[in-house]
């Protein structure tokens, strides 16, 4: 149980303090962290040929309500919100170019937050942010990918890697050919997450 514990201080003060995408309008619920997660996934991130190193990589897992349902409308334009949370994941593993995170994908806790129902969490997507400077270099693993057991591999540019004057995401392209003259000048982040005993 040493890998649930370990991650519940991060998720705690990750569910309290960051709830985006929802209307400021709607009584955001308490949202509560799953005790006895049995979803254990291992987020394994390769880069290849990068121009330099980085200076912070960090694993994200975004959590999204499914059932709709479940969900009190908001007061001003009755719609419905689902609730969303981001939550960091932990490092667990750091070798050369290739970094290890571990999350649970039931972390979240099922539960009747608005009096209407049960809502069912579900894990939208894990992602890798690897920060040079001001640029956040960002690959995403999406709720399919994940669970059928496939990798995701994104190429970006070396000239983006080497332009750090504004702050900026650069979510890069699935196929290397869309750089055309450049496609020899670039990098690739690989994503590949695999369910693992606790």
């Amino acid at each position: 149980m040493k890998h649930i514990f370990s991650l519940l201080p991060i998720a705690v003060l990750a569910i309290h303090s960051f709830a985006y995408g929802q209307s400021m309008s709607m009584v955001q619920p308490d949202v509560s962290i799953n005790l006895h997660p049995t979803m254990r996934y291992e987020l394994t991130v390769k880069v290849d040929g990068a121009p330099g190193s980085f200076d912070r990589i960090e694993g994200m897992a975004d959590y999204r309500v499914k059932n709709e349902d479940c969900v009190a409308l908001t007061p001003v334009t009755g719609a419905t919100v689902p609730p969303e949370r981001r939550v960091p994941l932990k490092l667990v593993r750091s070798e050369h170019n290739l970094y290890t995170f571990e999350f649970f994908a039931d972390l979240l806790q099922d539960k009747n937050y608005f009096d209407k129902g049960v809502c069912h969490w579900a894990i939208v997507a894990v992602s890798a942010n690897l920060w040079n400077k001001s640029v956040d270099f960002s690959a995403p693993l999406f709720h399919d990918d994940l669970f059928r057991g496939r990798s995701v591999t994104r190429y970006y540019s070396n000239r983006s890697y080497a332009t750090t004057q504004l702050d900026r995401v650069d979510v890069g392209e699935a196929n290397r050919a869309q750089y055309q003259d450049e496609a020899d000048a670039t990098f690739s982040i690989t994503l590949d997450a695999r369910q693992t005993p606790q």
